[in-house]
């Protein structure tokens, strides 16, 4: 089995077709097939169904997805091997972000490395923290920094850096925004627009109502945290937003129950051999966890921006 071959295998698997494929690697639609038809030859067993314009693993496909996988996780990690042995920052860095910290963490963090390390190709995907965990998980991705999921997973390192703490808002002219302080149960009367279900932020949150026996009143949810704001902004319900993104369009509720937050960092898989240059994004995470960290100690006051 070569390596391409692989490649084309799980890139056709992954996206269930092979024109979308073939987009992925800059290759033809033809070329593809043929990968395909290699691998094919040489383990003697067909690896898709092809019924129509639908693309499905058949047995020996589903067999063969984690085992490939891995075979070309540990390439990637003999080549990084390989690679450290001269000291050298450079090469391709796959970093995800989730958009929250990409928009509010990041910007200052990514600046500084390009600066320091110009010979680094900073490959940089924007995904939910939910996909950055499972590409993490895959191989797909060096480096992830998301929201923590509340469960540990045995497979990855996870290291929070930042704390988020998730303000009640509404809209200045939301009836809520005229009542002094609010339980758990007043707020179930009204709307709520929040994170999907399946995003860690929302199961957090039902954790915390659930604990009061309450269930949450989602009327619309997604991912987006700036499309949040906009729908809490215009009055469709009250909702949950970092601290760091209020603004004069919303009216943080006085809501008796003790703070909510959520951990934000980087994950690596356990298992993975680091490039030079994912090393050294790491050190940057861990120079802003320290400072996060000092800023936040006793008798400091928290930086204007997040105040």
């Amino acid at each position: 089995m070569d390596t391409q071959s692989l490649q084309a295998f799980l890139a056709v698997a992954d996206s269930g077709s092979f024109s979308r494929a073939a987009e992925q690697l800059h290759l033809t639609q033809p070329a593809v097939s043929k990968r395909i038809a290699v691998l094919e030859g040489q383990i003697d067993a067909r690896l898709f169904d092809r019924i129509g314009r639908r693309v499905a693993l058949t047995e020996a496909g589903r067999l063969l997805l984690p085992r490939a996988r891995r075979i070309l996780v540990m390439v990637d990690d003999s080549r990084r091997a390989l690679g450290n042995l001269s000291g050298d920052v450079a090469g391709r860095l796959t970093l995800a972000t989730s958009h929250h910290l990409g928009l509010h963490r990041l910007p200052s963090l990514l600046e500084d490395y390009t600066h320091r390390h110009r010979r680094v190709r900073l490959d940089l995907h924007f995904l939910d923290s939910e996909q950055a965990y499972q590409g993490v998980l895959d191989g797909e991705l060096e480096i992830a920094a998301a929201t923590l999921s509340p469960t540990p997973e045995p497979q990855l390192t996870t290291v929070p850096v930042w704390i988020d703490r998730l303000c009640f808002v509404c809209a200045r002219h939301h009836p809520l925004a005229r009542r002094r302080q609010l339980g758990l149960q007043e707020l179930c009367a009204h709307d709520a627009v929040l994170p999907g279900p399946m995003t860690f932020t929302r199961r957090l949150v039902e954790s915390r109502f659930a604990a009061a026996g309450l269930e949450l009143p989602v009327a619309i949810s997604t991912n987006y945290l700036e499309t949040l704001k906009m729908m809490t902004g215009i009055g469709l319900g009250w909702s949950l937003l970092p601290e760091s993104m209020l603004g004069e369009e919303l009216q943080e509720l006085d809501v008796d129950h003790p703070p909510i937050q959520r951990p934000l960092g980087y994950l690596v898989h356990r298992n993975r051999t680091l490039s030079n240059a994912a090393r050294a994004m790491l050190e940057m995470f861990d120079a802003a966890r320290t400072a996060e960290a000092q800023a936040w100690s006793p008798g400091s006051s928290a930086p204007a921006s997040e105040a």
